[in-house]
């Protein structure tokens, strides 16, 4: 069953039970502690924690969804994969845990012709908290499921919480057992390797006080309101409805990988290594395609930052496969057509998002040209020197001169055996951000020192400033001046600051951008490409010289971009306008704490606890546009701020002001604000207010940001036209399309966790053999073994088969590459008497690694040495 097929059905069917279908929230969240959604339930919890009413009693969706904590592991085990989905049903105070577990049960077990997913009831067992009897009598008398079924676990496998004080309760998961062949019978609390979770329904029915971890909270008492939440991975239940190995097999990857794979002419299954790197390109093409699709763009913080390290990892390992040429519009085709069946976007953007990719790629391509010669070479040097720290200034002249993102600095270093010295990095990197803030305020003087300006305006007092009067103006130029001081002349294709007797150029302030325009002679045209008052009383020009000359003391003719006024007035007085409709929807508190706004665009920032509610949004929206529709009339009075305060007129951002102010208001008392920006005279000028985004900028902070003029009718075309499509694509009349398409967006849940098992079941099956053919080392059992899957599982897993009456201590190492780790794991027996697998590890491993006395790890030996430090184990295990 294909992916696609799997999410219509999830959603399908929860539609059809009275669920309202939510599309998937963008990727980006404005959830302030995250960069992207990383579980199905994120979109959800203003409502799961009664910040905002919930807007439906129940809900269905499919949450795209990114994680790259453990983006080094992509590719190397089963279970990481940095783009998943998540199929979710959601009750918000309405049912609560027979409804939740017959819905889980009918889907799960309904045969593939009747809508279901058609797996075998006598092979699914569940876990319950073994406090939740409630649960365990609903399993049996809904499913039939026998006692031996119903396994009762702790609060770390069956309590569920946030983490912090609020809901919390008990879990049921669901497994399905894949066979005697993938590991041994008895439930998923012998072997959850052949017993596989595909589903977790969460009972939110306590509160939780203050408390560590994932236990030891009291537990406050029933809420209020119950909830459910639930998770199904997508790519998980494909990876077992297709019976692939892992998530980077299914339908939606494997294509991909294939591809991948033709271009680099290396067969996969053939070397481990060039596998590890094809699912790594697999995955991250998959994952940089849906955050273009969502408006991330590659940039140097943030989420910007988290596109750029996915799409150049992608682009490096194609080049390790032995593959130089640029590769990502290749790829991202392939990743498109396999995704589109699913969300059209990525189709319709594709364009948008093949343009970014190029141009991010052959700029990474060029820093590895350069960069990678760098870094070879600093590593060499440090070899040389007996050193395995490369200089913290090194790693910065990678990261400042050839755009080495500091963690893949660290990820080469570090493949050459080679450390960084990142607190180093790091304080350089400060260093750099404290004159970049410098050079922001040096902006403000148009990049001209304040000393070289003052003495223009002791000579000729301040700027005849005619902004709020007229668009043109005759000037005298008084000076022109450069970054080191004045310039009597500058040519064509110089840039320079003007400072002139008089203009009609509005300077950037209040939140509003400056002018755009032209500066016109007898013998000089110049584009004015920045305005602003570095000085009180003082207008400053950056312009740059189209053709001609222009001088110190010439004549010219000051003219404002009619267009560019035009669509700045509407923006500020559509910022002001939709502050009071915030203010009218949400009240006095919700007080604007900083705006910007330049033509066909605005964005308005104010403290709020929590993000909007939709209907919250649209009221807004509605509002502002009824002030658009009345017609309200805009207009400006002259008084004494006394007088304006008196008249309830609102003063922003503690600007200081003079004795008179300047107050501007919209239909009278609704919208009276001190401003010195321009405006319309009607509110129907404006045309319309198109709200965009709604989004967190701190703590406690949110902003609007909306389309004004005609980019507002422009955004509010591509969205009918939007609609328009979709409504063709689903053959469904526009009121309908919200149900249909929230029935389209549920399907794709359940197969995450497999994937971290399916690539370790051979050496799960080694096990036994390798417990058997343990060497008695002076009354200790002693296995060594190496595996490319999880050490740490096959470790555990000859652990439990050695006899529990004999010492026994197990070592497992695994090559990745150049460098290898090593887990070590000694039983009960073995502890008493005095077997330490933290104290064995940092032996072998020459200090590094640690863990527990019963199970420790470590990285960083080279490949080659691995079977000599396995072969050690015997002699160092009586010194550890």
């Amino acid at each position: 069953m294909r992916t696609a097929e799997i999410r219509r059905r999830f959603l399908d069917f929860f539609a059809e039970r009275g669920h309202t279908v939510v599309p998937s929230a963008p990727l980006p969240t404005p959830d302030p502690t995250l960069l992207f959604v990383n579980a199905g339930m994120v979109p959800f919890k203003p409502y799961l924690t009664g910040e905002v009413p919930a807007p439906w009693p129940r809900a269905t969706s499919v949450q795209k969804c990114v994680r790259t904590l453990d983006i080094e592991e992509v590719g190397r085990t089963t279970r990481h994969g940095s783009f998943f989905q998540m199929n979710g049903n959601f009750s918000l105070g309405d049912y609560f845990k027979e409804e939740a577990i017959t819905f889980a049960w009918e889907l799960s077990t309904a045969s593939v012709e009747g809508g279901g997913y058609g797996l075998d009831p006598d092979r699914i067992w569940v876990t319950v908290h073994h406090s939740d009897d409630e649960s365990r009598g609903l399993w049996r008398r809904i499913a039939g499921l026998p006692d031996e079924r119903i396994v009762a676990r702790g609060d770390e496998d069956n309590f569920w919480s946030m983490g912090v004080p609020g809901p919390c309760g008990p879990c049921s998961e669901l497994y399905y057992d894949r066979g005697p062949a993938l590991g041994r019978a008895g439930g998923p609390a012998v072997d959850e390797d052949r017993y596989m979770e595909f589903w977790n329904l969460v009972f939110m029915q306590y509160e939780r006080g203050e408390g560590p971890g994932k236990s030891g909270y009291p537990v406050l008492g029933e809420l209020p309101r119950r909830n459910i939440d639930t998770g199904m991975g997508l790519e998980r239940m494909a990876t077992l409805l297709q019976g692939v190995d892992n998530l980077y097999e299914i339908d939606e990857t494997r294509p991909v990988l294939d591809r991948a794979a033709a271009l680099a002419e290396v067969r996969y299954g053939a070397d481990a290594e060039a596998d590890v790197r094809l699912r790594v390109v697999a995955d991250h093409v998959r994952t940089a395609l849906m955050l273009l699709a969502d408006g991330t763009s590659p940039g140097n913080e943030g989420r910007g930052y988290v596109l750029r390290r996915i799409l150049r990892r992608a682009v490096r390992s194609m080049r390790q496969l032995g593959h130089t040429e640029p590769v990502l519009g290749d790829l991202l085709a392939v990743a498109r057509d396999c995704m589109a069946p699913s969300y059209p976007e990525v189709a319709e953007a594709y364009d948008r998002i093949a343009d970014r990719a190029a141009s991010e790629e052959e700029a990474f391509r060029s820093t590895l040209r350069q960069g990678t010669t760098v870094l070879d070479t600093a590593v060499a040097k440090v070899k040389a020197e007996g050193s395995r720290a490369l200089p913290g200034a090194q790693a910065f002249l990678l990261h400042d001169t050839y755009g080495f993102p500091i963690d893949l600095t660290l990820e080469m270093a570090a493949e050459q055996g080679v450390e960084v010295d990142r607190e180093g990095f790091t304080t350089l990197m400060r260093e750099q951000r404290e004159r970049a803030r410098a050079d922001a305020r040096a902006r403000k003087a148009g990049g001209t020192d304040l000393g070289v300006l003052r003495p223009v305006l002791d000579e000729h007092g301040p700027t005849d400033w005619r902004a709020w009067d007229t668009l043109t103006t005759d000037a005298r130029v008084l000076a022109v001046l450069g970054v080191t001081g004045p310039a009597p002349v500058v040519r064509e294709g110089e840039i320079a600051t003007v400072v002139l007797d008089r203009t009609p150029f509005y300077a950037e302030s209040g939140g509003q951008d400056s002018d755009a325009g032209r500066l016109s002679g007898a013998s000089v045209e110049a584009e004015v490409l920045d305005v602003q008052r570095p000085l009180p009383g003082l207008v400053v020009h950056q312009v740059r010289v189209l053709s001609g000359e222009l001088a110190t003391g010439g004549r010219v003719h000051a003219a404002v971009d009619p267009e560019w006024r035009l669509g700045a007035r509407q923006a500020h007085s559509g910022t002001h306008v939709l502050h009071a409709a915030l203010r009218q929807v949400l009240g006095p508190n919700a007080l604007q704490s900083g705006s910007y706004n330049r033509p066909g665009y605005l964005r308005l920032d104010f403290p709020w606890r929590g993000a909007l509610s939709a209907a919250a949004r649209s009221e807004i929206e509605a509002a502002a546009n009824q002030a658009l529709r009345r017609d309200l009339p805009v207009g400006v009075r002259w008084m004494t701020l006394p007088e304006a305060k008196e008249l309830g007129a609102l003063a922003l951002f503690d600007e200081t002001y003079g004795e008179k102010v300047r107050v501007v208001e919209i239909g009278g008392a609704w919208s009276r604000e001190l401003c010195g920006g321009t405006h319309v005279e009607h509110a129907s000028q404006i045309g319309t207010v198109a709200l965009t985004s709604e989004s967190s900028v701190g703590a406690g902070m949110r902003r609007l940001e909306a389309a004004v003029g005609a980019e507002g009718f422009g955004y509010l075309a591509r969205e009918r036209d939007l609609v328009s499509r979709v409504a063709e694509q689903l053959q469904a009349p526009r009121a309908e399309l919200p149900d249909r398409i929230a029935g389209l967006l549920d399907r794709l849940k359940s197969a995450d966790r497999e994937n971290q098992r399916l690539r370790e079941q051979a050496d799960r099956a080694r096990a036994g053999d390798l417990a058997a053919d343990a060497t008695d080392v002076d009354g200790t059992l002693v296995v060594t073994a190496t595996t490319d899957g999880d050490a740490r599982a096959l470790a555990l897993a000859v652990r439990e088969r050695l006899p529990a009456t004999r010492p026994g201590v197990v070592v497992v190492g695994s090559p990745a590459g150049d460098r290898a780790t090593l887990v070590a794991a000694v039983n009960g027996a073995a502890r008493s008497a005095g077997r330490d697998a933290s104290a064995l590890v940092k032996r072998l491993l020459d200090g590094r690694g640690g863990g527990s006395p019963e199970l420790a790890q470590g990285g960083g030996i080279p490949s080659d040495r691995l079977p000599g430090t396995l072969d050690s184990v015997p002699a160092l295990l009586f010194r550890a």
